[in-house]
């Protein structure tokens, strides 16, 4: 059927519509800009008692920062870490961390809380339409840019109104504080604490599994035997601390397979004692080869030669492990004869 066959009547309703059967006018341009709504001012905008009282509400918050800032400080330095409080409905929690969070989360908020009432209250909210221009501005719009930014400076009051531009510096420049003070908790100096451990001349060398004194008969060849000081319990609150720097393994070779001279004079009957913590990152060593006198580090695979002097020849480790001395008592029983000689576990920045 073409078009001359439809009937007149039956064409859609022309572009000026027709009310009776319901036709909508179809504008000139579907895409046409709105625009911008009307400005309407704000109460500030037309009394200036009322910007008067924003701007000491943004000052206020500034100032609040400022004190929640000085609070994480005192809080940092005067609250015990080992302090529990009961907070509501939280339940029990370290006081500490406690301080410190809400200290810290108040002084950012109230930063921010200011920062946002000062933008909706006493800044210029006059919405500007900008056409979109190349990323390559030429300089007349580099000169606009500056100029509008000069402007939005001057709109904002940041001149005109020095007691928020004031608090406002000073609760930026206090913020910052808060994470100097976090530096803390990279710990003390080491001072002598990494190079001493609890061994001792004639302390008796503990079997770590049986926690019995061990006998050179007991560490027969092939083994490995892991061994801790004498006096050093699990209970003790400094248990983990001490162990970590005391945790000891002896194996014992076959005295004319050890190559390295100080290793045979310092062992006894082939036993010899080396510490069981990697240089490398400190994890514990608990991998040994017995055809090859090797011992392996489970965490970065470094391996130590025990038959020379527990010498690196694999993996990241950057030195030897440290040897105890030993030799035994009247009573027939290993026992270290000092301490060891250099700092065990991985090399620290003032070791020298």
């Amino acid at each position: 059927m073409s078009s001359q066959d439809i009937p007149e009547d039956k064409h859609l309703p022309s572009e000026q519509g027709d009310a009776h059967h319901g036709a909508v006018a179809v504008a000139d341009d579907p895409f046409a800009d709105p625009g911008l709504p009307v400005h309407k001012p704000r109460i500030q905008d037309i009394d200036e008692r009322a910007a008067k009282r924003s701007e000491r509400t943004v000052a206020m918050l500034f100032t609040l920062s400022m004190l929640a800032t000085v609070g994480f400080i005192a809080s940092y330095v005067s609250i015990p870490v080992d302090k529990i409080i009961y907070v509501f409905p939280i339940g029990k929690v370290s006081a500490l961390n406690f301080a410190l969070g809400l200290t810290l989360g108040v002084a950012l908020f109230c930063i921010g809380a200011g920062a946002v009432h000062w933008a909706r209250t006493l800044m210029s909210d006059v919405e500007v339409a900008d056409d979109r221009h190349e990323i390559a501005a030429p300089a007349d719009v580099k000169a606009k840019v500056m100029q509008d930014f000069a402007d939005g400076a001057n709109e904002s009051g940041i001149a005109r109104r020095p007691l928020i531009r004031n608090t406002m510096l000073g609760a930026l420049a206090l913020v910052p504080l808060s994470g100097v003070m976090l530096l803390r908790d990279l710990g003390p100096l080491p001072e002598k604490k990494l190079r001493k451990t609890v061994w001792s001349k004639g302390k008796l060398i503990i079997n770590q599994n049986t926690m019995e004194p061990l006998r050179p008969e007991d560490v027969l060849v092939g083994s490995l035997t892991f061994a801790m000081p004498e006096g050093l319990e699990e209970d003790q609150h400094d248990f983990q601390v001490q162990i970590a720097k005391a945790a000891l393994m002896l194996v014992r070779i076959k005295p004319e397979d050890i190559k390295d001279k100080q290793e045979l004079e310092w062992s006894h009957e082939g036993i010899v004692a080396y510490s069981k913590i990697c240089t490398h990152v400190g994890c514990p060593i608990s991998l040994y080869e017995q055809q090859t006198h090797h011992v392996l580090c489970p965490c970065h695979q470094s391996t130590f030669d025990l038959s020379d002097g527990a010498r690196v020849i694999f993996g990241p480790a950057g030195h030897a492990l440290p040897q105890l001395r030993i030799g035994v008592n009247d009573e027939g029983f290993l026992e270290a004869l000092g301490d060891f000689e250099e700092p065990v576990g991985p090399a620290f920045w003032e070791r020298g």
